[in-house]
């Protein structure tokens, strides 16, 4: 009688080493650790030690995904002008802003790179191509410690700081110019923003004296901000990744301390996940998304990276006899 391996034939495939992009289902064996492995999903948000960036930073912007992400500005030993590309495993120095400046927004990917606004007080905006930093048109409010979020040719820059004053003002970036639109309908600076220019969300931040975080979430449409549910842990300083629909935001800081919690938002509320950072950090930088992200640099000053794989991204599991 034929036996059904020499039917079917052998479906696991033996490798020496794991899959580069398996798909989600496949197995094989690991000859060189010896272990069934198979291709499933994250049951619940991770955060993972990444490459450590090559110098110290905080108060700078990120761009990209996790697997190509940015890294620009900021505080340093090696300058305000300072940017890094990260592959997923390790940072290498780019070519360096046209400006040394903190405290700015970002948005677009490693390739197509937006650097606006900062400290000392500006609106100028530079577009990075991968090799080089460019000035472009400049923003209509100067500002810094804003939230930005979105594409090189479809950006979103929020709130921030005109000394003596609290901005709440919106501006738009279509590749070429900014336009101003509707306000915010909090004033705030040390903002947190992500998402995209029709789904933009804003987390936390400061009103001024004393240095207590807020709670408070505003979500942009595209047209107009409405104010969403309050954060669990007001912060300010903070980082997120995501859209007004699914988010989540850590770190940041209030009143002498800095935090390590991650909150989720659905859209409408949020809470308060299990996944800690393993550096509590405040002005730290992110780049990706809700599911697979990456946060870097911060302060107390670190050169720690940490990588975020959310809940149902892809990962790599070990299977074992139950």
């Amino acid at each position: 009688m034929a036996e059904y391996i020499n039917i079917k034939g052998q479906n696991i495939e033996v490798v020496a080493s794991d899959p580069a992009n398996p798909t989600l289902g496949q197995i094989w064996y690991n000859s060189t650790s010896n272990t069934l492995k198979g291709d499933g999903v994250t049951t619940a948000g991770a955060w993972a030690t990444g490459g450590n960036l090559p110098s110290p930073l905080y108060s700078g912007a990120g761009a990209g995904t996790q697997t190509a992400a940015l890294i620009f500005g900021g505080v340093g030993p090696v300058g305000k002008n300072a940017t890094y590309e990260y592959n997923g495993t390790s940072w290498t120095p780019g070519n360096n802003l046209n400006r040394p400046v903190e405290q700015l927004a970002g948005a677009g990917t490693q390739t197509a790179g937006l650097a606006f606004a900062g400290e000392p007080t500006s609106a100028i905006t530079e577009e990075y191509d991968g090799t080089n930093w460019t000035t472009v048109n400049s923003m209509n409010t100067a500002r810094y410690s804003l939230g930005g979020c979105g594409t090189q040719t479809a950006a979103v820059g929020f709130g921030g700081f005109i000394p003596p004053t609290l901005s709440a003002a919106t501006e738009e970036y279509d590749g070429t110019n900014w336009t101003t639109v509707n306000s915010m309908n909090t004033a705030r600076y040390q903002i947190a923003g992500t998402g995209t220019q029709n789904s933009a969300l804003a987390i936390g931040g400061r009103l001024g004296p004393p240095a207590i975080g807020l709670s408070t979430t505003e979500q942009y449409d595209g047209t107009s901000w409405t104010t969403g549910g309050n954060l669990n842990t007001a912060r300010r300083a903070s980082a997120g990744l995501g859209t007004s629909s699914l988010a989540i935001g850590f770190g940041g800081y209030s009143t002498g301390a800095s935090f390590s919690s991650t909150e989720e938002y659905n859209g409408s509320t949020w809470t308060t996940l299990p996944a800690t950072l393993a550096t509590a950090r405040r002005y730290l930088s992110s780049a990706g998304t809700v599911s697979l992200g990456v946060t870097m640099g911060g302060s107390p000053v670190t050169t720690s990276t940490e990588e975020w794989t959310g809940a149902g991204a892809p990962t790599t599991v070990t299977i074992t006899a139950s």
